[in-house]
């Protein structure tokens, strides 16, 4: 086993000889030390290593085939902060980078690249090559293999990747770029199908008829973490319902095309109206079918007419209706959103029959047309359609409200229908850090809200297939009881061009042979596994147990309820444990409306320009300056602050290093704390371990944002007050004792900054750290390990921090006097007197000297005062010598 040794700039070597550039600058870093941290392998995972040593992160995969944007920059440098501090502390980190090329998106893309269509039916052919311009028309497109699809797939998301690889790279993400995969590739299909096959062996993966919901658009099945309401505008229809008796039964509904699927009418127990229906049966308007009147609670007293026509299916409270009132299945809707062209069996009048007969075939918009007209005619519509507008369930990629369609599809448990299991969920979200906290909230709801299983089966081409064939009786129908399963050494399989075990492809889809499953997973069912895909799950379990459970899953909160829960879903089927111990939630970005950036709404922003007009480090502080959860506006004036901030960093560090300050400057412990002598000197030390010490604790509490804030803030307290005291005194103008102070003041304070920094601002840091010292900053200690930071604390021990905050008020205070009097600074003042609380007194003169070689005074008197504040210092009586005029005068 290696030993991880974090912090050693390279082995033992003689302290390198301090180079500065004449003209330090931000350009041209990023392609410099991009370059040279890949070949040193500066972020490369150790895999001779313990699990006590590792810190693994769950990197999102994006999609390839999307677009860059801004929020690429912003959620994944909050990812790499973290990722360096924690490499930083010691931790041998564990930064993969996947690529989600499965599903829909990549469909598309691949389609319309190469003008191809996918048939799971066509046989694979050996060096296809798509043609060199694709059809205009799409009917006119090549139809190819699952496999050559996926090939070519493959293909086109290398030229993707490489595009999401130099953005990441350039912005400097820290990620070990031997570690990639793709959620299509054949490792990613394998280790699907292996988890799909183990739910189904433990019981927690099956196959059901049951009421889907339904895009007729794709013509595949959606689950409902995929569901968003849309507004839209509607309208209630009136007619009756007769009894018996012949009493009008009045029923208002949205949905009047589904008349011919109605199989009861339903109130509340406590309605009094409806009470002496309940039991009996009435006749359905136009198709003339017998419906019986049932009670539920679920029913609305006060919403219409008060009693509801329950269809299969109008929507999912029909889906409650009929499964807890165990009513008849009536569909009429088929997968392709058009009405059955055959006559429904219950429809036995033969007026009801020529009334379907004009239905059949046809879309539910124009199924809908022809319903209201008919009922006009027959003047059983009462009134005027109410128009209104409602939320109906939308598929979140589609553009059609969704249908509830019956269909045979595969399911995992995921707590919908199990109480326990429910519970086991909620406890397993409890287990995990969430940052921010209340985003855990989000996850309960939704598990608390879940009114169903995880449907993971999809009617779509493209994707993981299914690894199950049925076997066929002799009349040629499916036995759905005793599927054919692969063994775990064949995955991945693709039972649409592969025959089952034990059969040859002649017996494919004839009696007595077996037919293999159409379906594919839900693109959530492969994604919901990236913990056991990089993590070699069931492939490689002695590198599994050094990485499982993962520390850290960044993502988005917007994907909670899908990525999030379902890795959780996963995991605690398959390994009886939390994915992973923390999350870290991004917000979003937002546009100067405080509107969502997305390329839905044209309002994003090219992440290239801006890192070609600001520079990667500035981005960086953009995005680092933001807390985890909080959805942020899109700032250039942000960036701009970050900029300067490098290149602030660039000059003083210069500044420092032409001072003098070396390596062998920097206190380390006790022994050499001891050449810092000054007062002013050892109240910076003070600021700075405090500065390393907060920063530290946000940093562990994941707050890094606090961190950076705690950092610029001592940065440019460190530059603007101290740099501009201890000039005289560093150029030997107090002797030799003093220089030496303020050297070792200086290059101990640098040595801290620069790793402070180096999460935030990698390219800049790592810069200064190569003028001075060897190897780079980022395999440098984090200077808050105790080890690191005993030199700073011996330095500030018995210090107090007032001293370097009140000299700094005063050099203000003369600074001030000179710019009202239009002189330059360098104006010798003659005497002055500077008043302040006694209990600050002290603290001047610990600085005095350096105050009065900062302000060029000759002569300072200090009196104590009693301003009305005690943090109050005041600069009076300035008197200066002949005054050589300001260039502003």
């Amino acid at each position: 086993m290696a030993e991880q040794i974090p912090g050693t700039d390279t082995p033992a070597s003689p302290t390198p000889a301090v180079t500065v550039p004449d003209r330090p600058a931000l350009e041209g870093l990023e392609d410099k030390l991009s370059a040279r941290w890949r070949e040193q392998g500066t972020y490369a995972f150790d895999e001779d290593t313990v699990r006590g040593e590792v810190y693994s992160i769950d990197t999102p995969p994006p999609t390839a085939s999307g677009s860059l944007h801004v929020g690429h920059m912003f959620s994944y440098t909050q990812t790499d902060v973290l990722a360096r501090y924690q490499r930083m502390t010691g931790k041998n980190v564990f930064y993969p980078m996947g690529w989600d090329d499965n599903g829909l998106p990549t469909e598309r893309r691949v389609q319309n690249f190469y003008g191809v269509r996918c048939d799971p039916t066509k046989p694979y052919v050996e060096g296809y090559r798509p043609p060199e311009k694709p059809a205009k028309n799409q009917r006119d497109w090549d139809v190819v293999s699952r496999r050559n699809f996926i090939e070519l797939c493959e293909e086109l998301a290398v030229q993707d990747e490489k595009v999401f690889e130099d953005l990441f790279t350039r912005l400097g993400l820290s990620v070990d770029w031997s570690l990639t995969y793709r959620t299509i590739d054949d490792t990613s299909r394998a280790v699907s199908q292996r988890a799909f096959l183990q739910n189904l062996a433990d019981g927690d993966a099956y196959l059901a008829e049951a009421p889907t919901l339904w895009d007729v658009t794709f013509r595949t099945a959606v689950a409902q973490a995929e569901l968003e309401d849309r507004e839209v505008p509607g309208a209630y229809h009136r007619y009756p319902f007769t009894t018996a008796s012949g009493e009008q039964v009045f029923i208002e509904t949205t949905r009047p095309e589904l008349l011919p699927a109605c199989s009861a009418l339903v109130a509340h127990p406590d309605d009094e109206r409806y009470q002496p229906l309940f039991g009996t049966f009435v006749t359905s308007p136009l198709f003339e079918v017998p419906v019986e009147v049932r009670a539920h609670p679920l029913a609305q007293p006060d919403k219409g007419s008060g009693i509801a026509m329950v269809c299969t299916f109008g929507d999912l409270t029909d889906v409650t209706w009929w499964r807890e009132l165990d009513l008849p299945t009536r569909t009429v809707v088929g997968r392709d959103g058009r009405f059955h062209a055959e006559t429904p069996e219950w429809i036995t009048t033969e007026a009801g029959r020529e009334q379907y007969a004009r239905l059949a075939g046809k879309t539910v918009f124009s199924a809908k047309e022809t319903v209201v007209a008919a009922l006009t005619e027959a003047g059983l519509l009462d009134g005027e359609p109410k128009t209104i507008m409602h939320a109906v369930n939308f598929y979140e990629k589609g553009d059609k409200p969704l249908e509830v369609i019956s269909s045979r599809q595969w399911y995992i448990r995921n707590g919908g229908r199990d109480e326990h299991r429910r519970e086991q969920l909620l406890a397993r979200g409890r287990k995990v850090a969430w940052h921010p906290e209340h985003m855990r909230h989000r996850y309960e709801n939704w598990v608390e809200g879940l009114n169903g299983d995880w449907l993971v089966s999809r009617q779509r081409f493209f994707g993981v297939p299914i690894p199950v064939w049925y076997p066929l009786d002799e009349d040629g129908e499916p036995d759905y009881e005793h599927p054919v399963l692969p063994a775990h050494d064949q995955l991945p399989v693709d039972p649409a061009a592969e025959p089952a075990p034990g059969y040859e492809e002649s017996q494919r889809d004839v009696p007595g042979g077996f037919t293999g499953d159409p379906d594919v997973l839900d693109t959530w069912a492969t994604s919901s596994l990236t913990p056991q895909i990089v993590g070699r799950w069931s492939r490689d379990e002695e590198f599994f147990g050094k990485v499982f459970p993962f520390d850290l899953r960044p993502q988005g909160h917007d994907i909670i309820r899908t990525w999030l829960f379902s890795t959780v879903v996963r995991a605690d089927a398959l390994n009886d444990s939390v994915p992973w111990t923390d999350t870290a939630l991004s917000g979003w970005i937002l546009d100067p409306d405080r509107k969502k950036m997305s390329k839905s709404k044209g309002n994003v922003v090219v992440p290239t320009d801006v890192l070609d007009e600001y520079g990667s480090d500035a981005v960086r502080y953009w995005a680092a300056s933001a807390k985890l959860g909080a959805d942020t506006a899109y700032e250039v004036a942000q960036m701009k602050i970050g900029r300067r901030l490098a290149i602030k960093l660039l000059n003083a560090s210069k500044f420092a290093l032409n001072l003098g300050a070396t390596q062998q400057d920097v206190v380390t412990d006790a022994a050499s704390a001891a050449v810092i002598t000054n007062p002013l000197d050892r109240s910076l030390m003070v600021r700075l371990n405090d500065t390393v010490a907060q920063s530290t604790r946000a940093f562990e509490a994941y707050d890094y944002a606090r961190a950076l804030n705690l950092t610029e803030s001592f940065f440019w307290q460190f530059t603007d007050d101290y740099v501009e005291l201890i000039k005289d005194r560093a150029y030997g103008g107090h002797g030799e004792a003093e220089q030496a102070s303020v050297r070792a003041t200086l290059a101990t304070t640098l040595d801290a900054l620069l790793r402070l920094l180096a999460p935030f601002q990698p390219f800049a840091t790592d810069e200064v750290w190569g003028w001075w010292r060897s190897g780079s900053v980022h395999r440098a200690p984090w200077p808050g390990l105790a080890e690191e930071v005993a030199g700073i604390e011996a330095a500030a021990d018995g210090a107090t921090a007032d001293v370097l905050a009140t000299v700094a008020l005063a050099l203000g205070g003369i600074r001030k006097a000179k710019s009202e009097a239009k002189v330059k600074q360098r104006t010798e003042v003659l005497s002055a007197v500077v008043t302040a609380p006694e209990n600050r007194l002290g603290a001047l003169r610990g600085g005095l000297a350096d105050l009065k070689a900062a302000g060029n005074v000759r002569d300072l008197v200090l009196e104590a005062g009693t301003p009305a504040s005690d943090a109050e210092v005041t600069v009076s009586a300035v008197e200066l010598a002949v005054p050589e005029e300001s260039p502003t005068a």
